[in-house]
C-alpha cells in the first residue's frame, strides 16, 4: 500500500512546522537502521509465526435494498442473502430453467443490515489490530449505484455535529481509534493523506488551495508513483496532514471528497468517477520493563473503488464514456491480479495498473485485508453481479503474510530526527546564499531515491554476510557432534556383532516355533476364509431382501395412492350426478309448459281454420256442377270425333295388312337362300376344323417326344448330381478323420506340456526348499551357487520342451500330406465329374434344336390353312352382298306402295281432325272462363287462409327457437356435466403389477451357516487345502501376511497378538 513514511515534503506541511512530534516522517534507511538496533525477540517469533501461516483476505459481501424506481417498478429480485449461514445465492434463468448458484463469505449482510452492524461485526476488530501495529486495508468493490462510498464515507454530518446513524466506515473507524486512544491513554500522534486515482493519474485531495484551484483537470499537478528498493510503492510528494482529533479527520474527509470527481449516470445520480485512498497512520508510545521509551507504528487504508458500468446501460458518452473505460480497465486489472494470486502464478501483474500497484502491498502482502463486496439484487445487475461475486470469492483464497511493524526507541527517532533538520537547514541556508550545485528537481529526486536504494541494498548485504557467518559456525559445531557420534557408532557396532552370535544361537530355537506357529496361522486362516464366506453370502442375501422389501412397500404405497384416488373421483362424480339430475327436471318443466302454450294456441287457430275451409268447400262444390254440366256436353262432341277417327283407323289397318304381307314373302324367300348359302359355308368350316385338329395332334406327338428327352436328360444330371455328392461326402469324412487326428495330437501336445511344467515346478519347489533350508545355514554359499543350479534347472526344461516340440511338428506334417494327397484324389474326380456334365449338356441342346425344327414345320401347316379359310371367307362375303342387293330392290317396292296408300288417308284423317277442333276451340272457351271464376274464388279462399297461418307460422318459429334453444342449452349442460366435469380415472401407470416373489427356503438359510470350527479343522487337515498350505516357505510368509489383515479386519479383538501365538 502506499507509504508516505520516507518522504523530506513532510517538514512542509500547513501544520507540522513547531515542536518535534513522536511520529514525525522517517526515511527508510533510518527506520530500517532504528528499528535493527530496537528489534526484540517477541517481534521477531511473531513475524515468523506469521510469515510461516499466511492470512486469509476477509471477504464481506453487502446487498442493498431496492432503490425508489425498482420498487416503483416491481423489479424482479434475483439475490437472497442468508445472514446466519453467511450465504448467498443468485438465481439465474438458462434456456428456461431456474439455477441457483450458491456464494459463501465470511460475512454477509442483507438489504435489511444497517452500517452499525456491518462495523462492529467486521470493521472493528480490524481498527484493534491497526493499533497492535500492523498494516491493514479496508476497500469497497462492486458495480457502480452499488453502495460503496456509501459504505466507505455514510451520510452526511449533521449541522449540530452529532454523529450520524447511517456514518460509514471511515468516520466510525476514526471514532473508534480516538475512543480507544483516550481511554488507554497513552501518548501518540496521527496523520493522514487522501489521494485520488483518476485516469490512471494520482492527484493529491489534501493538497493546498493554490494548486488546485483551477478548474481545468489538466492544471492539477500529478504525483510521481515510485518504488524503494524492497519492492514496496510510495507516492512522492503527498501531502500529509496532522490531526489530533475527530473532527478534524472529518473536516479533512468533507474538504477531500467535495474535491472528488462525480457525474450522474443512468444508473446513479452521484457516481465516482475515480478510485480514492485515505490512509491514517498512528505512532504510540510504550514504555519497555527496562524503562526504555519504544514508538509503536500502525496504518489504516480506506480503499473507496469506482465502480465498473457497461456503457450501453450507464448511458456514458465522451467525456464520461473515458473515465468508464480507465476505471473498468484499472479494476480488470485487479480481477487479473486476484486471478494470478489464487492461481499461484509466477508473474503477477501488479505493474499493469497504477491502481495494482498502490494495492499491491495488501493483496498478497504484509498488510491484513478486508475487502466489501457491494451488490444490487435487481435483475436488471444480474450480470455483474455475479462477475462481482465471482471475484469476490475468489480473492477468499488470497494469503497475505502480515507482520507487524518494528518498534523504534524514542531516542533513535530523535537523533535521527536531529539530523534530518540539520540537513535540511543546510539546504535551505545554500538556497538563501545561493551557494552550491543547482540541478532540476527531478534529477535530483531520483539520484536521491537511487542513492537510498543502495544504501539500503548494501545494508541487505551486511546482514546476509553476518547470516553467512553464523551458518558457517553451526556447521562447524555440526562437524564436530558429527565426529563424536561416529567414535559412539563404532562402539555400537562391536557390541552389535557380539549380539549377533548370541541371536544365531536363538534363531535355531526360533525355527521351530515358527514352524508350530505357522500350522496354527494356516487352521485361523482357513476358518475365517469359510467365516467371511459366510458372511459375504449372507450379506448378498440381505441386500436381495432389502431391495424385495422396498419393491413391495414401493407397491402398497401406490395400491393405496390409486384407491384414495379413486374415492375421490367417485365421490366428485356422485355430486355432480346429483347437480346435473336437478337440474335437468329444472329445465324440463320449463319446456314443458312452453310446449303446452303454444299447443293450446295451435288449437284456437286450427278451429278457426276450419270454419273457413267448410265455407270454401261449400263455394267450391257449387262450381264444380257447372264444371261437370259442360264437361258433359263436350264429352258427346269427342265421341263423335272418336268414332270418325276410328273408322279411318280401320281402314288403314287393312291397307297396312295387305303392304307388310307382300314383305313377309319377299323377307321368306331372301331367308331361305341365305340358309343354301351358310349350308356351303359350314361344310367348309368343318373341313378346315379337321385339318387344324390332324395337325394339332401331330404337334402333341412331337412334344411329348420332346419331353421324354427332357426327362432322359434331367435323370442323368440327378445321377451326376449323386456322384458328386458321394465323392464330397466321402471327402469330408477324410477330412473329419484328419481332423481327429490333428486333435489327439494337440491333446497329447498339451498333456506332454503340461506334465513336463508340474515336473519342472516340483524340481523347481524342491530346489527352492533345499535353499531356503540351507538359507539359515550357509547363506554365502547358497547366494553363490544358487543362479548356477537355476539356470541348469531352466536350460533342461527347455530342452525337453524343444524336443517335444520337434516331434508334434513332424506328426503334423505328416498329417498334412495325408491330407493334400486326399484333396489332389478328390479334384481329380471333380474333373470327370465336369466333363461329363458338359457331354450331357451338348446332347441337351441337340434334342432341343431337333425339337424347335419340329414346331416351326407344324406352325408353316397351319398358316397355309388360315390363309385357305381366309379366301372361302371372302367368296362368302361377296356372295352376302349381292343377295342384299336383291333384297334391297324388292322391299323399296313394296314399301313405296304402303306410302301412296298411307298418304290419302292422311288427308281423310287431316279433314275430320280440322272439324273436330273446331268443335273443341268453343268448348275449351266456355271452360276457361268457368275455370278463371273458380280461380278466383280459390284466390280469395287462400288469402283468408294465409291471413290466419302468418301468425300461426310466426308462433311455430318462436316455439321452435324456444324449444331449440333448451335443447341446446341442456345438450351442453350433459355434455358439460358428463364430458367435461365427470371424471374418468385414467391410469397412472405406476400401479403394481402381479410378479413372482422369491422367498427363501429354511434350508437355504441354513445352508448359510458356517460350519463348527473343529469340523473345518478336520477337513482342512485331512484336504488337499493342507496340503497347499504346507508349501514352500515363501508363499507361508504370503499367506501369513493376508491372512492377518484379513482377520484383523474381519474380527478386530477375538484374536491374540502373533507374538502371543508364537
Amino acid at each position: 500500500m502506499v507509504d508516505n513514511f520516507s518522504r523530506t515534503e513532510s517538514m512542509q506541511q500547513r501544520r507540522g512546522g513547531g515542536g518535534v512530534s513522536l511520529s514525525p516522517a522517517q526515511t527508510p534507511r533510518s527506520s530500517d537502521k532504528l528499528a535493527r538496533e530496537s528489534r526484540s525477540s517477541d517481534s521477531t517469533s511473531t513475524n515468523r509465526n506469521d510469515k510461516e501461516k499466511g492470512v486469509n483476505v476477509q471477504v464481506i459481501l453487502r446487498c442493498r435494498p431496492l432503490s425508489e424506481d425498482e420498487a416503483r417498478l416491481h423489479t424482479p429480485v434475483v439475490i437472497s442473502c442468508n445472514e446466519h449461514r453467511r450465504e448467498v445465492s443468485a438465481t439465474q434463468s438458462i434456456a428456461g430453467k431456474h439455477i441457483d448458484r450458491h456464494f459463501a463469505f465470511d460475512k454477509v449482510f442483507g438489504p435489511a443490515s444497517q452500517q452499525k452492524d456491518l462495523y462492529d461485526q467486521a470493521i472493528s476488530p480490524i481498527v484493534f489490530e491497526v493499533l497492535e501495529g500492523y498494516n491493514c486495508t479496508i476497500f469497497a468493490y462492486g458495480q457502480t449505484g452499488t453502495g460503496k462510498t456509501y459504505t466507505m464515507e455514510g451520510g452526511a454530518r449533521k449541522k449540530n455535529g452529532e454523529f450520524p446513524s447511517d456514518a460509514g466506515v471511515i468516520p466510525r473507524a476514526v471514532k473508534q481509534i480516538f475512543d480507544i486512544l483516550e481511554a488507554q491513554g497513552a501518548e501518540y500522534s496521527m496523520k493522514v493523506t487522501f489521494l485520488e486515482l483518476y485516469n490512471e493519474e494520482i492527484s493529491d485531495l489534501l493538497a493546498p488551495e493554490e494548486t488546485t484551484k483551477f478548474v481545468d483537470d489538466k492544471s492539477k499537478k500529478s504525483i510521481a508513483l515510485m518504488e524503494d528498493g524492497k519492492g514496496s510503492v510510495f507516492v512522492r510528494g503527498l501531502e500529509e496532514e496532522i490531526v489530533s482529533t475527530a473532527n478534524e479527520i472529518y473536516k479533512i474527509l468533507e474538504k477531500g471528497s467535495a474535491k472528488r470527481r462525480t457525474a450522474e449516470t443512468l444508473l446513479n445520480k452521484q457516481s465516482s468517477r475515480s478510485h480514492s485512498i485515505f490512509s491514517i497512520t498512528i505512532h504510540i508510545k510504550e514504555n519497555t520493563p527496562e524503562g526504555e521509551e519504544m514508538i509503536k507504528c500502525g496504518k489504516l487504508n480506506l480503499v473507496d473503488l469506482a465502480g465498473s458500468e457497461n456503457i450501453s446501460r450507464s448511458g456514458a458518452r465522451e467525456g464520461r464514456a473515458r473515465e468508464a473505460g480507465e476505471i473498468n480497465k484499472s479494476l480488470l486489472t485487479l480481477g487479473r491480479v486476484i486471478n494470478a494470486l489464487v492461481e499461484h502464478s509466477g508473474h503477477i501483474p501488479y505493474r499493469d495498473s497504477k491502481l495494482t500497484r498502490l494495492l499491491r502491498d495488501s493483496l498478497g502482502g504484509k498488510t491484513k485485508t478486508c475487502v466489501i463486496a457491494t451488490i444490487s439484487p435487481s435483475i436488471h445487475c444480474l450480470e455483474e453481479t455475479l462477475s462481482t461475486l465471482d471475484y469476490a470469492h475468489r480473492a477468499k483464497n488470497i494469503k497475505n503474510k502480515p507482520e507487524i511493524n518494528q518498534k523504534m526507541m524514542k531516542s533513535a527517532v530523535m537523533k535521527d530526527l536531529y539530523s534530518e533538520i540539520d540537513r535540511l537547514k543546510q539546504e535551505v541556508y545554500a538556497a538563501r546564499e545561493k551557494n552550491g550545485i543547482y540541478i532540476p528537481k527531478d534529477r535530483y529526486l531520483q539520484e536521491e531515491a537511487e542513492k537510498k536504494a543502495m544504501a539500503e541494498k548494501i545494508e541487505r548485504l551486511e546482514l546476509q554476510s553476518e547470516s553467512k557467518d553464523k551458518q558457517v559456525i553451526d556447521l562447524q559445531e555440526l562437524y564436530n557432534a558429527q565426529k563424536l557420534l561416529t567414535a559412539e557408532l563404532s562402539e555400537k557396532l562391536d557390541k552389535t556383532e557380539k549380539k549377533l552370535e548370541e541371536t544365531e544361537h536363538s534363531l535355531f530355537d526360533l525355527e521351530e516355533k515358527y514352524r508350530q506357529a505357522n500350522a496354527t496361522i494356516k487352521e485361523k486362516e482357513f476358518v475365517i476364509s469359510n467365516l467371511l464366506k459366510s458372511e459375504k453370502s449372507l450379506v448378498e442375501r440381505a441386500f436381495q431382501l432389502r431391495t424385495e422389501l422396498e419393491s413391495a412397500a414401493s407397491d402398497v404405497s401406490n395400491l393405496f395412492s390409486k384407491i384414495e384416488r379413486k374415492d375421490k373421483i367417485e365421490d366428485g362424480n356422485i355430486c355432480l350426478i346429483q347437480k346435473f339430475q336437478s337440474q335437468l327436471t329444472e329445465q324440463l318443466e320449463l319446456l314443458h309448459k312452453t310446449v303446452a302454450s303454444s299447443v293450446t294456441q295451435q288449437e284456437v287457430q286450427l278451429k278457426h281454420m276450419e270454419e273457413d275451409m267448410e265455407s270454401f268447400v261449400s263455394t267450391k262444390s257449387e262450381a264444380t256442377e257447372e264444371l261437370r254440366e259442360r264437361l258433359s256436353k263436350l264429352k258427346s262432341v269427342y265421341g263423335s270425333g272418336i268414332e270418325a277417327l276410328d273408322n279411318l283407323a280401320v281402314k288403314l289397318d287393312e291397307n297396312s295388312r295387305t303392304t307388310f304381307g307382300g314383305l313377309n314373302s319377299e323377307v321368306s324367300k331372301h331367308s331361305h337362300e341365305l340358309e343354301n348359302v351358310f349350308k356351303g359355308f359350314a361344310s367348309e368350316a368343318d373341313i378346315l376344323l379337321q385339318d387344324l385338329q390332324s395337325s394339332l395332334n401331330k404337334q402333341e406327338e412331337k412334344l411329348i417326344a420332346f419331353a421324354q428327352q427332357q426327362r432322359k436328360a434331367h435323370s442323368q444330371a440327378v445321377d451326376s448330381a449323386r456322384s458328386v455328392s458321394k465323392v464330397t461326402v466321402e471327402f469330408f469324412k477324410t477330412l473329419d478323420t484328419h481332423a481327429t487326428k490333428l486333435t489327439g495330437i494337440v491333446e497329447e501336445a498339451q498333456t506332454v506340456n503340461h506334465r513336463k511344467l508340474s515336473e519342472f515346478e516340483n524340481k523347481f519347489e524342491e530346489c527352492a526348499k533345499n535353499e531356503e533350508r540351507q538359507l539359515l545355514e550357509k547363506v554365502a554359499e547358497l547366494l553363490a551357487n544358487s543362479n548356477s543350479r537355476k539356470k541348469n534347472l531352466v536350460q533342461m526344461a527347455v530342452q525337453d520342451l524343444r524336443e517335444s516340440a520337434s516331434t508334434r511338428t513332424t506328426t503334423l506334417q505328416h498329417e498334412m500330406s495325408t491330407m493334400q494327397d486326399s484333396t489332389s484324389s478328390i479334384k481329380a474326380e471333380w474333373n470327370l465329374h465336369m466333363v461329363k456334365t458338359e457331354s450331357n449338356y451338348h446332347q441337351d441342346t441337340s434334342a432341343v434344336e431337333s425339337g424347335k425344327k419340329a414346331m416351326q414345320e407344324v406352325l408353316l401347316n397351319c398358316l397355309e390353312k388360315a390363309e385357305m379359310s381366309a379366301h372361302q371367307w371372302r367368296k362368302a362375303q361377296e356372295s352376302l352382298v349381292s343377295l342384299e342387293r336383291n333384297n334391297v330392290a324388292s322391299v323399296d317396292s313394296i314399301v313405296r306402295g304402303g306410302m301412296d296408300a298411307n298418304e290419302n288417308l292422311r288427308s281423310q284423317f287431316s279433314s275430320a281432325v280440322s272439324s273436330s277442333l273446331d268443335v273443341f276451340d268453343a268448348a275449351n272457351a266456355s271452360l276457361l272462363t268457368s275455370i278463371d271464376h273458380s280461380l278466383k274464388l280459390d284466390n280469395d279462399a287462400c288469402a283468408k287462409i294465409n291471413s290466419m297461418i302468418i301468425p300461426c307460422c310466426e308462433d311455430l318459429i318462436e316455439l321452435k327457437s324456444d324449444h331449440n334453444h333448451k335443447i341446446v342449452e341442456i345438450t351442453d349442460n350433459a355434455g358439460k356435466c358428463l364430458l367435461d366435469e365427470y371424471i374418468v380415472d385414467e391410469p397412472s401407470c405406476s400401479t403394481p403389477r402381479k410378479r413372482a416373489i422369491e422367498i427363501p427356503s429354511i434350508e437355504s438359510i441354513e445352508e448359510l451357516r458356517t460350519p463348527a470350527s473343529d469340523e473345518l479343522l478336520r477337513a482342512f487337515q485331512d484336504g488337499k487345502l493342507f496340503k497347499q498350505a504346507n508349501g514352500d516357505a515363501k508363499q507361508q510368509q504370503q499367506h501369513l501376511i493376508r491372512a492377518s489383515s484379513l482377520y484383523e479386519a474381519a474380527v478386530s479383538d477375538s484374536r491374540s497378538p502373533l507374538s502371543a501365538v508364537n
